[in-house]
């Protein structure tokens, strides 16, 4: 039987990470992995999660199943924190998953069954296992315009042109804030003509929310997630805990389904509950109770807010030193974007030649098309970049 399996691509993140560690050059600079690191080049465990994980060993008197759609609770304080109150709790149908990853699969999972014609629209580009995973699935994607590589920003017209040709109940999967790869957003006035735009084709909005509280605020991050599920019927959102509670390693997420009433949710969540019972059956729960609890406890909240804003503050600081440094060394406002951008990523349109030649000649590791984990740079490598960057585009 295994005979006939044959060998995968290798996932690129993965292989530059193999290469950074095998390299014994001191002062190496990794910005590819996507994961938060402090300036130490530390991933910490928050101080809130310890708290919670302290009480949690005192307080668990069982570790028996929960149920399907995980603990009710986790999905109430998860459903508060990204929808507010933007639409009635009884619309909302949910589902803890294994990560924000599971959460994405399952969404195209339920929309494959709500819909069998269903074509996923994805952002050129997109985080790349979005596509890999709907390829995998064998389910029909196409690319709508997004990034405008001259200018940093987003091709909004092209975009809007490529959703004005999209099929009544197709799906279109958005980034609900700090956009990975680009970390170009949408302007609020850009979010009220997209949805102009999917509601007179007749498209369904989904929401890839992983970075809520890296970019804006909270509540910020949150608008362009809330203002989708106010103005359509139906609304996926798929939402990670991994950044902004720090606890990767967990795969803490979840799914949640807006339906256009209550009649409607109630169906939605037994649908939910099957898809989750044939695939991994119950969810993980710790990392899920841990949140619920920081969530729910003003104390270990306020203690969680705080830390957050300081990773928050900390990225856009680096942003604007990156920023500062490369127009002072390229003397040009080339890179000026890099600033406007939101949350840890940003690509910065070099091309595949140069991003080589950063890693051969200068040690700085990052992805093919020139994304950057801003978070993997401290006040003291962002000058080293900006001479490389500038040396390889000779200026």
């Amino acid at each position: 039987m295994f005979e006939h399996l044959q060998d995968q691509p290798a996932d690129k993140i993965l292989a530059l990470m193999s290469a950074y560690r095998a390299d014994p050059r001191n002062g190496k600079i990794d910005l590819g992995v996507g994961v938060y690191k402090n300036a130490e080049g530390k991933t910490p465990v928050m101080r809130a999660i310890k708290a919670a994980e302290r009480r949690l060993v005192e307080e668990q008197e069982t570790k028996s199943y929960t149920g399907l759609a995980g603990d009710p609770a986790f999905a109430a304080a998860m459903g508060a924190l990204v929808l507010g109150d933007a639409v009635a709790r009884d619309r909302v149908a949910a589902i803890a998953t294994p990560g924000g990853t599971g959460a994405v699969r399952m969404g195209f999972e339920v929309a494959r069954m709500a819909n069998p014609d269903v074509t996923v629209r994805v952002s050129a580009p997109t985080w790349p296992n979005h596509n890999s995973i709907l390829k995998f699935m064998k389910l029909p994607f196409k690319e709508y315009r997004y990034f405008d590589e001259a200018t940093g920003g987003v091709d909004f017209d092209g975009m809007l042109q490529d959703l004005a040709g999209a099929k009544a109940g197709d799906l279109v999967l958005l980034h609900g804030c700090c956009h990975n790869p680009t970390g170009a957003n949408l302007t609020p006035d850009q979010i009220d003509e997209v949805i102009a735009v999917m509601d007179g084709r007749g498209l369904v909005p989904m929401v890839d929310i992983a970075y809520q509280g890296f970019g804006d605020g909270l509540d910020a991050d949150a608008a362009v997630t809330r203002r989708l599920a106010t103005a359509f019927d139906n609304c996926l959102i798929a939402a990670s805990c991994s950044k902004n509670f720090g606890v990767y390693r967990e795969r803490t997420g979840i799914l949640m389904a807006v339906s256009a009433d209550a009649a409607e949710a109630g169906t939605t969540q037994q649908t939910l509950d099957y898809l989750n019972r044939q695939t991994y059956s119950f969810p993980p729960d710790h990392g899920a109770r841990c949140v619920t609890m920081i969530l729910t406890d003003p104390a270990l909240r306020a203690d969680w807010e705080a830390e957050l804003e300081e990773v928050r503050t900390g990225m856009l600081a680096l942003r604007q030193q990156l920023a500062d440094e490369l127009r002072q060394r390229t003397n040009s406002d080339r890179f000026d974007f890099v600033a406007r951008h939101r949350g840890m990523f940003s690509r910065l349109g070099l091309s595949p030649d140069q991003v080589e030649s950063l890693r051969a000649d200068h040690a700085i590791y990052m992805v093919g098309d020139s994304r950057i984990n801003i978070a993997g740079l401290n006040r003291d490598t962002v000058p080293v970049l900006a001479k490389a960057i500038a040396q390889v585009l000779g200026a």
